[in-house]
């Protein structure tokens, strides 16, 4: 069965700071339109942080998804809405074996021993007297002597 990955594009902050992050919202198994229609109902329940104050909402059906733009006091923001095939997902937990299907064969055995992880130092533990607020009453700055 096919799983589909639902899809919102947005841009985020503000200025120069201002870029375009993706969220899965939703995963669906079944046929495309099943998809789609969950997406629409997400799509159109949609509500963005900006604008604050909007003045007008446009949802249009493009050919993956759905784009919904929103019109501001100042500028328009826009989302974009789609319905993708999930090919592959590293946390996605096996598939289970259908009844009668054989076996996998066991890995073959690798070439070399894998090399072991370096030890991480532990660092000794220093208790330092704070206020009520939890700052430190005596500051201890990295490389200062005269301070702890």
């Amino acid at each position: 069965m096919t799983t589909w990955g639902l899809v919102l594009e947005t841009t985020v902050g503000s200025g120069e700071r201002e870029h375009t992050e993706a969220y899965v919202m939703a995963h669906v198994e079944g046929p495309r339109e099943t998809a789609l229609a969950e997406l629409e109902r997400r799509a159109r329940a949609y509500s963005p942080e900006h604008p604050r104050s909007p003045k007008r909402r446009r949802l249009f059906r493009s050919g993956d998804g759905f784009l919904l733009v929103i019109d501001g006091a100042w500028q328009s923001h826009d989302t974009r809405f789609s319905v993708a095939e999930l090919m592959d997902d590293t946390e996605r937990p096996a598939q289970a074996k259908a009844v009668g299907d054989e076996p996998a064969a066991p890995d073959p055995k690798p070439e070399r021993e894998p090399e072991p992880e370096p030890a991480t130092p532990t660092l000794p533990t220093v208790t330092v007297e704070r206020d009520e607020d939890g700052v430190p009453v005596k500051p201890a700055w990295p490389g200062r002597t005269d301070l702890a």
